[in-house]
């Protein structure tokens, strides 16, 4: 076992985390559903150990692969602003087994409008303690605003699912485009594509309703970080205000790292079982259509949670030109040019 050398900071990053693949294996590790298995227990003692030796306080014997695993499962478990142990279906190592399950079975059952209107509001909880859980924790939120960001996400998700579930009619083949040229005219072409779409748009449906929902779920549950800003720094951390753009930057980032999470999944996977579903052996077998989907699905998010989590730098950036003027000429009444950026957690 390596020892700790002299000086050893824990909270140095193990990968550049200003290039993509360095936040690719940082998210590799800290969003290991193997760490969702871990006892609070041990999770409590990781901590321990991680604040002990942010203290200089290392204990006789401990070697750097100890204190190294410690801070995976520190930071798979606790809140980087807050420090608070997270809620186990919140935290990102849950993203594979919850969401796995939870876009298997949204990709199975979405022939039937009570399924849909099932599933999506069970996917819409997982997704609002999971963003909940995610925020920028120095921007506190009610109960009320809570139950608001619920009630519009899983309302935007339902509209979007059932809308589009009546309209797309299970029907029609990949012959449908040429077919749909010759017999429709061009000024009444949307209510044809509608009308006359292929097996495989009914079973996107799913995928445009978590987009949809995300684009509302998230800002909804982050309002307060729009309303009030979030704390932005300089290089070394120091505080120099509240930004609401900054809040708006991280946000969106948020989502479209949400949006990218879900879309291979829920893109690629209905193709498969579409050409699959044609052979007579899956025929036979349909009643493990449901399992299977849910096992592919955890193979996509295995290796999506961690890319879509690198898209950006957690550490987030924003130019001081960027800025609302009245922080911007209050850090260079302070500061001068000395801070061209500033710094802030983006959540995830």
């Amino acid at each position: 076992m390596a020892t700790v050398p002299l000086g050893f900071n824990i909270d140095a990053p193990r990968w550049d985390q200003g290039t993509f693949v360095g936040r690719l294996k940082h998210f590799l590790n800290i969003t290991d559903p193997r760490t969702a298995l871990v006892s609070e227990e041990e999770l409590d003692r990781a901590k321990a150990l991680v604040e002990g030796c942010r203290a200089g306080l290392v204990p006789p014997g401990s070697s750097q692969e100890q204190l190294l695993y410690a801070k995976k499962l520190y930071d798979s478990a606790f809140h980087p602003d807050s420090g608070e142990k997270m809620n186990l279906i919140g935290r990102m190592s849950f993203q594979v087994p919850g969401g796995m399950a939870l876009t298997g079975c949204m990709l199975q059952f979405y022939r039937t409008v009570p399924a849909v209107v099932f599933w999506q509001w069970v996917n819409q909880s997982f997704n609002a303690i999971v963003n909940y859980t995610n925020r920028n924790a120095a921007s506190p939120i009610s109960l009320r605003q809570i139950g608001v960001a619920y009630i519009t996400a899983t309302g935007t998700a339902l509209a979007t699912a059932v809308g589009l579930n009546l309209y797309t009619k299970v029907r029609g083949s990949w012959g449908w485009v040429r077919q749909l040229a010759s017999s429709c005219p061009p000024t009444l072409m949307p209510a044809c594509l509608l009308q006359r779409a292929p097996p495989l748009l009914a079973r996107w449906v799913p995928f445009a309703a978590v987009a949809a929902a995300n684009c509302v779920n998230i800002p909804m549950m982050r309002q307060q970080e729009i309303i009030n800003g979030v704390t932005v720094t300089d290089e070394d951390n120091n505080e120099l205000g509240s930004s609401r753009r900054a809040a708006v930057k991280g946000i969106a980032q948020v989502v479209v790292s949400r949006i990218t999470m879900a879309a291979p999944g829920m893109i690629i996977l209905p193709i498969i079982m579409e050409r699959l579903e044609k052979y007579p052996f899956m025929q036979r077998i349909r009643v493990l259509h449901g399992p299977l989907q849910v096992l592919l699905c955890g193979g996509f998010l295995l290796f999506m949670v961690p890319t879509a989590c690198a898209l950006f730098p957690q550490r987030c950036s924003l130019a001081l030109a960027d800025l609302e003027p009245e922080l911007r000429e209050s850090i260079v009444a302070k500061h001068g040019d000395k801070v061209p950026y500033v710094y802030f957690n983006k959540g995830l």
